[in-house]
């Protein structure tokens, strides 16, 4: 008869308590939550200025406007991922408590995405009002970018551990970030210009699936190697 692995109690706690330290932290004032939505909102607000009120060539760029400024947005914030921890000592503690390496890089990962991608996708809808987006887009806009958005924290988490060690390793973790980041935004942002012409967006929607599971697989533990790489 097989068994169930049992829970570890103390684990799941010291997990929920390490997520819910990285979401408080986010939000805390000047924290990186708080920058990368103001950057979202400013970003975008912009190009109406930049390229002209026209309602038919605000329409055709909003898909790939939202999108890029969400990933941009989402990179701003990857640099103190793991950094604010290594440089005062704290990831040390945490990688030697009960939920180790793997419960580290899950648990940031997580607060990552619920306290600064994830608002990202509940704002993008309003951004496109002012982008004169489609009403046919507005779903699956949503829809694309809370599939999308695990990726982009999960990629985000291999250049964070790759660069923590480095100093003023921010521009070095886009350089490694952004290319991995070219499948996501490609099925985004086909998936809600598909819906905008009336097309079925699922195909495109199936991989963009496809590339957040691949990078949860994927993701997670090329960040854990490159953490314990870094902290040898």
């Amino acid at each position: 008869m097989t068994h169930l692995p049992k829970i570890n109690v103390s684990s799941a706690g010291a997990f929920w308590a390490l997520v819910r330290r990285d979401v408080h932290l986010a939000w805390a004032q000047g924290g990186a939550s708080t920058l990368t939505i103001g950057f979202f909102l400013i970003a975008v607000s912009l190009f109406p200025f930049g390229v002209g009120p026209e309602p038919q060539v605000l329409a055709r760029i909003a898909p790939g406007v939202l999108w890029v400024i969400a990933l941009l947005a989402c990179v701003i914030s990857l640099d103190r991922l793991y950094q604010a921890d290594f440089e005062d000592g704290s990831l040390d503690d945490l990688v030697l408590s009960p939920v180790g390496f793997l419960g580290v890089v899950c648990a940031k990962v997580l607060a990552h995405w619920l306290s600064t991608t994830l608002p990202l996708a509940v704002l993008a809808p309003f951004l496109g009002v002012m982008m004169n987006l489609n009403a046919d887009g507005f779903v699956v806009l949503i829809v694309s970018l809370l599939i999308g958005t695990p990726a982009l924290s999960l990629i985000g988490s291999v250049g964070a551990a790759l660069t923590v060690a480095v100093r003023r390793g921010g521009v070095l973790m886009s350089l490694i970030v952004l290319p991995l980041y070219v499948p996501t935004l490609i099925f985004g942002v086909g998936a809600v210009d598909a819906a905008v012409n009336l097309v079925d967006p699922l195909p495109h929607l199936a991989l963009l699936g496809a590339v957040s599971l691949m990078a949860i697989v994927a993701g997670i533990w090329a960040s854990v190697m490159a953490l314990k790489l870094a902290m040898e």
